[in-house]
């Protein structure tokens, strides 16, 4: 029976083993070499035809303006809610007067707060001083009034300039503003405050 087994000294020796030299590259044809030294300026053009210029896009379809919107009078009009407020607005080109139920912004708004958010929509559309305002506002307090002409507003700048309706929808002020003071339930204070706790 053999002894496969092999000593530490055998394993160095296999393990210091030269190296097997390197193949020699394949010698090049004398016809592909001359090709590589003549470089790419001077390779001979290849037989295939030019691909042709791909067609141009085809037109990206917007979506069509709304037509404009005008009374006899040539105002834009638009109702505007917020909360339990309701505004009626009609709007054409003028100086940037703001009349609210037959008085002018600084009496009605006397907030600086609420006469900047009745002006927002001039303000994102880089029209401010360009229209006057007429509207006439009930129900709700001074902020949801301010929210519903601002509203009403947005709705009537879309109609007098439909080109505005994309940035003016991009700040989301043509959208109604759902929120509404949530109703008490029994057996608590408010809508969620409880009754004090006595426990005794």
């Amino acid at each position: 029976m053999s002894d496969n087994r092999q000593s530490l000294s055998d394993l160095k020796a296999l393990t210091e083993a030269p190296k097997p030299a390197p193949e020699p590259e394949a010698e090049t044809p004398p016809e592909t070499a001359e090709a590589e030294a003549a470089g790419p300026a001077d390779a001979v053009p290849t037989a295939e035809p030019e691909a042709e210029a791909p067609p141009p896009p085809p037109p990206v379809e917007t979506m069509p303006l709304r037509e404009q919107e005008l009374d006899k009078q040539g105002r834009a009009y638009a109702t505007g809610r917020r909360k339990d407020a309701v505004a009626r607005v009609w709007i054409k080109p003028g100086s940037g007067q703001v009349t609210v139920n037959g008085r002018d912004q600084l009496a009605y708004f006397a907030r600086p707060t609420l006469r900047l958010v009745i002006n927002q929509p001039f303000d994102i559309a880089d029209r401010r001083g360009a229209y006057d305002v007429t509207c006439t506002v009930k129900g709700g307090g001074l902020s949801g009034q301010a929210g519903a002409v601002k509203h009403g507003i947005s709705q009537a700048l879309t109609k007098f300039e439909p080109a505005l309706r994309a940035t003016v929808k991009a700040a989301g002020f043509l959208t109604r503003d759902s929120r509404v003071v949530e109703r008490k339930k029994y057996g608590r204070a408010k809508a969620r405050k409880s009754f004090q706790f006595s426990k005794r």
